[in-house]
């Protein structure tokens, strides 16, 4: 198994998102321990997390809101300043080894021209509003493997989430790596490595190395 490029999720993958929640919760004017806890419950049921703006306001239009809240200078947006500390550094490392780099995520479209400001060389910035497709949809692993031209198997895809990023990127023929960290990876943590990621890191910084261990033979998908 040799890896050629490194395609990243972003959301809790690259992106610390307690921010852009607590925007929200302080919008809705819910105190933000309840609303980050009705996240948390949400996820451990397996439901959309567009259930935790239901349960407080009924009926609620994302799309109005949002644009309410970039109204009033209070955008929920990702920012460059809410990386992960871990994000660059591995970055240029993996950079530095020759892995071709890109970014895919359910992400609003203006997201991939703040990603793509990183001093980082990304072949692409995929953003699910821009491709009209979201995870976990197939469509959205085949477009990844369209915009590389690399066999599925030469793409390592990398996502905090085992329903939206390991398990339908794996079904794809990506390798899929499961990074342990945010809300979806602890709270649907079972101390297991998923069946199906090739890969299970903590930190982006044990990535580069990671991935050595499938070039070389001794990693294991699944185990």
């Amino acid at each position: 198994m040799t890896v050629r490029a490194v395609v990243f999720d972003v959301g809790e993958t690259l992106v610390d998102e307690t921010r852009a929640w607590a925007v929200w919760a302080d919008w809705l004017g819910v105190p933000r321990l309840t609303f980050f806890s009705m996240l948390g419950a949400v996820i451990a049921r397996g439901r959309h997390h567009r259930e935790v703006f239901e349960r407080f306001r009924p009926g609620i239009d994302l799309r109005v809101e949002a644009n309410r809240l970039g109204i009033a200078g209070r955008s929920d947006l990702l920012s460059l300043d809410d990386l992960y500390p871990d994000v660059l550094p591995a970055l240029r490392r993996l950079t530095e080894a020759g892995y071709r780099l890109a970014l895919a995520g359910n992400q609003p479209a203006p997201a991939a021209g703040i990603l793509s400001a990183m001093d980082v060389p990304f072949e692409f910035v995929g953003t699910s509003a821009a491709w009209g497709v979201e995870k976990p949809s197939r469509a959205f692993f085949d477009r990844i493997v369209e915009e590389l031209r690399l066999p599925p198997g030469d793409i390592a895809y990398v996502g905090d989430r085992v329903d939206n990023d390991v398990r339908p990127a794996a079904a794809a023929g990506l390798v899929a790596v499961f990074l342990r960290r945010g809300p979806w990876g602890w709270v649907l943590d079972d101390g297991v490595r998923p069946g199906e990621a090739a890969l299970a890191i903590e930190s982006l910084a044990e990535l580069p190395a990671a991935l050595g261990t499938l070039d070389d033979g001794t990693g294991s998908r699944g185990r």
